[in-house]
């Protein structure tokens, strides 16, 4: 068995002073370059893993969503592993907007430029990765979405699916089990595409890149709207749970 050497540049995790998504002093550039390349790999497995589904077992909508998603859990517990410790794994411009908002009456969390560089790197990544996905399947590059999701019941379904997933991260890294994210997140979302109406998007930028594929995972453009305003609505609420829930930025749960 062997081991990976690791990068000198990236801090060890500090369980005294524990933060899953912040990752610590690893330059901005390289930082927002993972971002992006973790994005467009999140959207490439949601939207790849969605066509070959519908690939291998047409007419089983069921069964399609289970492949969808088991493959998608699997993924994002993978990507955030690897990109963890160099950017801290956000992919999502509301994960990274809580991380702000919370962690400044402490001055932690990403500042006002890291997000001016994050969700610009999210949104191209997201859209990106939809290309790729397309391409792989030997479709267009880009095709717009034909499936309409413009409903009041999806819109809570993302509200919901939000704020869980930040009262989830951010419950994680004030009570020092940061360890846990990986799993917990994958699993989060995989068991959030059944439980909620709108197979929980509960991300603005793979939001937008999945309207950029006519195929199992697609939004409608002019659904996307809907969508990122009950995202932000979800964070919002998530963000106000974690605050109450949570007062206290590295408290274990002992305490």
């Amino acid at each position: 068995m062997s081991t990976a050497t690791p990068d000198p540049t990236v801090p060890p995790l500090d369980l005294e002073h524990p933060s899953a998504i912040e990752p610590g002093p690893v330059p901005l550039a390289r930082r927002a370059f993972a971002e992006a390349i973790g994005t467009a790999l999140l959207v490439a497995v949601v939207i790849g893993s969605g066509i070959m589904a519908v690939r291998l077992s047409p007419h089983e909508v069921g069964l399609q969503l289970l492949e969808n998603s088991t493959a998608t859990a699997f993924g994002l517990t993978v990507l955030i592993l690897m990109f963890g410790p160099v950017s801290g794994a956000h992919f999502n411009p509301v994960v990274s907007l809580a991380d702000w908002f919370l962690g400044r009456s402490q001055n932690t969390g990403l500042k006002a430029r890291d997000l001016a560089a994050y969700i610009p790197a999210q949104i191209g990544g997201a859209i990106g990765g939809a290309v790729l996905a397309n391409l792989m399947f030997a479709l267009p590059a880009a095709t717009a979405s034909h499936t309409s999701r413009s409903s009041g019941h999806l819109w809570l379904g993302e509200i919901v699916a939000t704020a869980g997933l930040v009262v989830l991260i951010f419950a994680l890294v004030r009570t020092g089990r940061t360890a846990l994210a990986p799993p917990a997140v994958g699993a989060y979302i995989g068991a959030a595409y059944w439980f909620t109406s709108s197979t929980s998007f509960a991300n603005p930028a793979v939001t937008i890149g999945r309207a950029f594929t006519d195929t199992f995972a697609g939004i409608a453009p002019a659904s996307v709207p809907g969508f990122i305003g009950a995202q932000i609505v979800g964070a919002v609420i998530g963000a106000a749970l974690v605050t109450a829930l949570y007062p206290g930025s590295s408290r274990t749960a002992a305490q």
